[in-house]
């Protein structure tokens, strides 16, 4: 689903992967569910933000309610309890935020229009 917006996705069944890869760079959002082998969701996003406060991270989970664990998520989401359309507003949302919106094109480039009189 994230392919069909513009996103480039890694994807890793093991938390300690998803680790790895992320210390390699050029990762600007974590998307991660809370039960994985070795290296949990809750787990992979501390260490993530150890490593970098401000990268964005959304958790994932079909048993466990948001209050019943603790977690350093920026959004944690129930399975099946939101549209995609939710995700993709929320990961657009994320990164706006930890990129700042966009820039407005310099307008001083382009000549004013003439007007005849």
């Amino acid at each position: 689903m994230l392919e069909t917006r513009g996103y480039r996705v890694a994807s890793y069944s093991r938390g300690e992967e998803a680790l790895d890869r992320f210390k390699q760079g050029g990762v600007d959002l974590v998307v991660t569910d809370m039960a994985m082998p070795g290296l949990d969701g809750p787990q992979l996003i501390a260490a993530i933000k150890t490593l970098s406060p401000h990268t964005p991270a959304i958790l994932i989970s079909s048993k466990v309610r948001v209050y019943d664990h603790e977690s350093q998520a920026d959004v944690f989401l129930a399975r099946g309890m939101y549209a995609p359309a939710d995700l993709l507003e929320r990961i657009r949302l994320l990164l706006v935020r930890k990129r700042g919106p966009k820039r407005m094109q310099d307008r001083h480039h382009s000549s004013p229009r003439q007007g005849v009189a």
